[in-house]
Order: structure tokens, then C-alpha cells, then sequence
């Protein structure tokens, strides 16, 4: 009795002071070249076109301290995944557009830095959980002078086998108002276009609505590909 008794203390003591395996930050990823996780950012000019900018190559890693329910993230678009309404030359036109005509376009990305991601509740599977957060948008590296932009956004949980091998984490993410001349995405801030600058003013809204929905994977991914 006295020997189970200490088996039983010993036990006890290993499991409150071994580390908890929420503790430890996880990474999730997000991989630009699986082609499911998208962005796509409308402009609808009342009297004018509506356009839809849209790319399949978003890059994100998103760190997550489970036990606090909190992370942060960074995501990643190149400019050159980008394409407006399926047209090339719409396409080329908002290249020139973000560049300013000061870069080549491929050495130009759309970011987002995420510092503070917080929920209410721990995530259960498939239950959605809707949350607010704020991001700072870079373009071509340049930043608004108004500081981050609100993101209303909608995460659920898949466990593994109901989204490929590792757990996964659906996040769709929205952006209204978002104002492209206030990050210099303009004909007017382009070389070669002032000339049409006023035929444009009320073809192409310079307010728009940007969507973000991408899968972020755990590294238990890897670990199950290389079984394999």
C-alpha cells in the first residue's frame, strides 16, 4: 500500500511539473503553391466599372499560443500573381499602378503584419468562431499614413483527416473600405498617366472591398509526408 501510495504521489508530481504541450507556441503555414488559399480585392465605381483583382498565391505563417487563445500572423502576395478581371491589360495596368512605374513587378508583394490575434473561446472543430483584429498593409513597401486597417475575421478548426493529414485552421478575413490611393496605387501617382487621370475618376473606385481566405496548416503535414 505504502509503495502504490508513492508510485501515486511520484505520478502526480511528474505530470504538474512536466511542460504542457499547449505551452509552446505552434506555427501554422500557409503555402502560396497548393493554390487554394486566395485574395481578391473589388473596386465598384458607382458609374463606372467593377473591377476584381484576384490571386491564388498567398503566403502566410501565423503563430498560435493555444493555451492563451492569441497569435499573430504575416501574409504574403507577389504582384505578379495578381490578375484584373482576367484581362491582361487591366493586369498590367494595375502593375504599373502599384509600382508607380519605379520597380519591376516582380520584385513587388502585397503584406500584411498582424500583430495581435485574439478569441473568445477555445476552437472546437468545425464550429466557427468570429473575431476583429487590426493590420498594417504594405504595397511595394509603402504604408498608409492612417496607421492599420480593421479585419473582421472567421476562423474554424480541422482537426486531422477532415482536411488532409495535419490540423488545419480556415481563416476567412475581410477589409472594407479599403482605400488604394491611400498606399499610392493610383494613376496619379504613376509616371505616363496624368493625362488620364481625370478620364478615370469615375470609371475606377478608389475604394474597395478585400478578401483574404486561406488554410494554414500545422507542421504535422511535414511530419506525415515524410512517412511517405
Amino acid at each position: 500500500m505504502h509503495t502504490q501510495l508513492i508510485a501515486v504521489t511520484l505520478a502526480i508530481t511528474m505530470t504538474l511539473s512536466a511542460p504542457s504541450v499547449w505551452a509552446a507556441e505552434t506555427t501554422f503555414t500557409v503555402k502560396p503553391e497548393v493554390g487554394n488559399n486566395t485574395f481578391t480585392a473589388v473596386f465598384d465605381a458607382v458609374i463606372g466599372e467593377r473591377i476584381t483583382a484576384v490571386s491564388s498565391a498567398v503566403g502566410c505563417t501565423l503563430t498560435v499560443d493555444e493555451e492563451k487563445l492569441e497569435g499573430r500572423a504575416s501574409c504574403s502576395v507577389p504582384l505578379t500573381s495578381i490578375t484584373v478581371d482576367g484581362d491582361e491589360t487591366k493586369t498590367e495596368h494595375f502593375q504599373q499602378w502599384a509600382t508607380n512605374k519605379k520597380m519591376e513587378p516582380g520584385q513587388c508583394a502585397f503584406e500584411v503584419e498582424v500583430p495581435q490575434i485574439k478569441v473568445s473561446s477555445p476552437l472546437q472543430p468545425k464550429s466557427p468562431i468570429a473575431f476583429t483584429t487590426e493590420g498594417t498593409f504594405t504595397f511595394c513597401g509603402r504604408k498608409r499614413e492612417g496607421g492599420p486597417e480593421k479585419i473582421t475575421d472567421t476562423v474554424i478548426y480541422l482537426p486531422p483527416g477532415d482536411y488532409g493529414t495535419a490540423r488545419t485552421l480556415r481563416i476567412r478575413a475581410r477589409i472594407e473600405q479599403f482605400n488604394r490611393e491611400q498606399y499610392g496605387i493610383s494613376p496619379k501617382n504613376t509616371a505616363g498617366w496624368l493625362a488620364r487621370v481625370q478620364a478615370l475618376a469615375n470609371v475606377v473606385a478608389t475604394d474597395g472591398t478585400v478578401d483574404i481566405n486561406i488554410f494554414a496548416t500545422s507542421p504535422a503535414e511535414a511530419k506525415a509526408e515524410t512517412k511517405n
